[in-house]
């Protein structure tokens, strides 16, 4: 069955909402308009009072394999992802071994095409070492490389100066920066690591890797992208304070320093610490109140550019290791939380509460990601391209918990809250891969390609 109509569905794309058909033919989206008509066998999905977008596109997930698969891996990762929406992954290179050379880069896309259900692409590691590996990269193949501009993940640190001046000034194509000063987050650990040895309180996580660690590491790095012209991607900017660095004025696709905020930075603050603990511990930290309604709003006014979720399982022991003294241990207890199943639900959320429109969630969530990194044939309900989407129920409660979650971890920090509405189906390359909570899985995802 080639043929699938989706009918009478409130298509939110471009930022427009029209209530139109859909032909699938096949892997692409043959025709939009009204009142389609086909003499073909094909199957028909009455899609009125439900809201169709494009397939979202996370440029930014963990999804650990090789070498943690005891958190995650390719596989569940992605099928979570398509119960929320999310139909195209850019993957980072932080795995056992790390992603620093073509040839280990290659041995993932390979795990992926025999195991992702969804779309996509993985991130070439950087190292102080590893500029003639970055040099070597095409452009057309990869979504980019990623930095841990000093900060946050062993092996993979670039902390040389000469370093970052060579792949800032090298480099063929867009690199992504996690962005953290891990001077300034050691001097703040000191103190604190004094009074509560290893028991620290998680409220502290935002003291510790605070806003000016996070804003002179993101200076820094736009810095550097000014003085080489690179192609800088800010991820996960968590301050108010780094919106400054930003400009709106600029066409997206022209755009030469781009960023991202994470949903999670939208949605949890500091005071939840005290409920939920090292289970939203992450890397930026998540900070005070007062940054939410900063960055959702840098976000609709185009100074940030992408929203992404920054998927990163743990299991719920490591989460909950502790100290002889019952305490959780603040250095072991690792950072990172799973997202990709809901963060379209939270999106959602913030719709129902009259913060974001709709047609906001499609560009930011699929068209913009598809510009930003120049994905081909993705991001967009055109004619033409590619059948990624995702059909959503406004109106129907349903509650996180149980089996419903299907992150290999097996927990989400949101277990017991209620989401008002619900993603019925989900399509990947025209296929129905996501049908009312059943999947089906004989067909698998692409390789993203690029245009640039």
């Amino acid at each position: 069955m080639s043929y699938t109509i989706i009918r009478n569905a409130q298509i939110v794309n471009e930022g427009k909402i029209k209530t139109q058909d859909l032909l699938i033919n096949g892997e692409r989206i043959e025709k939009i308009g009204e009142n389609i008509s086909i003499k073909s066998l094909h199957r028909e999905i009455d899609a009125t009072g439900s809201y169709l977008f494009p397939g979202l596109i996370d440029d930014q997930v963990h999804f650990r394999e090789p070498g943690m698969t005891q958190k995650a891996t390719i596989y569940t990762e992605a099928k979570a992802a398509l119960a929320g929406g999310i139909t195209s992954y850019m993957e980072m290179p932080n795995t056992i071994p790390p992603a620093t050379t073509l040839e280990l880069l290659e041995q993932k896309y390979e795990i992926a095409r025999n195991h992702s259900l969804a779309n996509y692409s993985f991130y070439l590691g950087t190292s102080n070492s590893n500029l003639e590996e970055i040099k070597k990269v095409d452009p057309l193949k990869i979504c980019g490389i990623k930095i841990f501009m000093g900060s946050s993940t062993g092996d993979l640190v670039v902390d040389n100066v000469a370093s970052l001046e060579n792949i800032f000034k090298h480099s063929p194509i867009l690199i992504a920066t996690h962005c953290e000063d891990d001077i300034r987050i050691k001097e703040n650990t000191v103190p604190l690591r004094m009074q509560y040895g290893d028991a620290i309180p998680m409220r502290y996580h935002p003291i510790i890797r605070d806003e000016k660690a996070c804003f002179d590491s993101s200076k820094y790095a736009v810095e550097l992208a000014k003085k080489h012209n690179s192609r800088l991607h800010i991820f996960h900017l968590s301050t108010l304070e780094e919106i400054a660095l930003l400009e709106n004025t600029t066409p997206l696709a022209e755009k030469r320093i781009t960023a991202e905020v994470c949903v999670h930075h939208l949605w949890f603050d500091s005071n939840d610490y005290a409920t939920l603990g090292s289970l939203i511990k992450c890397n930026p930290a998540i900070k005070g109140h007062e940054h939410k309604p900063k960055l959702l709003q840098a976000l609709k006014d185009g100074f940030i550019d992408v929203l992404a979720t920054d998927h990163a399982p743990h299991t719920m022991q490591e989460k909950m290791t502790r100290t002889p003294d019952g305490s959780i241990n603040y250095f072991k207890a690792p950072s990172g939380l799973p997202l990709v199943q809901h963060s379209l639900y939270m999106l959602l959320d913030f719709w129902n509460n009259k913060q974001i429109r709709l047609v906001e969630i499609a560009e930011k969530a699929a068209h913009n990601p598809a510009i930003c990194f120049g994905i081909k044939d993705r991001g967009f309900i055109r004619e033409g391209y590619y059948a990624d989407l995702v059909i959503v129920n406004p109106e129907s409660e349903w509650e996180v918990g149980g089996e419903n979650i299907y992150y290999k971890c097996g927990w989400s920090p949101l277990e017991g809250y209620k989401f008002k509405s619900k993603i019925s189906h989900t399509f990947v390359n025209g296929h129905l891969v996501y049908n009312n909570g059943l999947f089906n899985e004989n067909n698998l995802g692409k390789r993203l390609e690029f245009i640039r």
